[in-house]
């Protein structure tokens, strides 16, 4: 089990209050620590934050950039469905022909 200063502790706790977006997951794979170890710190530091969905704010439609990299992200999918076809099928034929 590692120790970590108490610096490092108060630190980390801070950096999860400050970023109300982020989860305690993400704030932990970013300074490479067991989420579990700042879900405690956080516990331990009494630090509060709104829980759930609901007590965010209400949900602001998605700027330009944030559309097309959905949009983006879709036609991903879309390629990477039809690339799989497409290889299937490949491999289909490609029996076929051979005697």
């Amino acid at each position: 089990m590692k120790n970590y200063p108490p610096e490092f502790k108060a630190d980390a706790v801070a950096l999860y209050e400050s970023r109300p977006e982020a989860t305690i997951r993400s704030v932990a794979a970013d300074l490479g620590i067991n989420p579990e170890t700042l879900r405690n710190w956080v516990r331990a530091a009494g630090a509060s934050r709104p829980r759930g969905r609901r007590a965010q704010e209400p949900a602001q439609p998605p700027a330009p950039l944030e559309a097309e990299n959905a949009a983006l992200r879709k036609k991903v999918r879309e390629l990477e469905e039809e690339r799989e076809i497409l290889r299937k099928a490949a491999k289909f034929f490609a029996g076929k022909t051979r005697w």
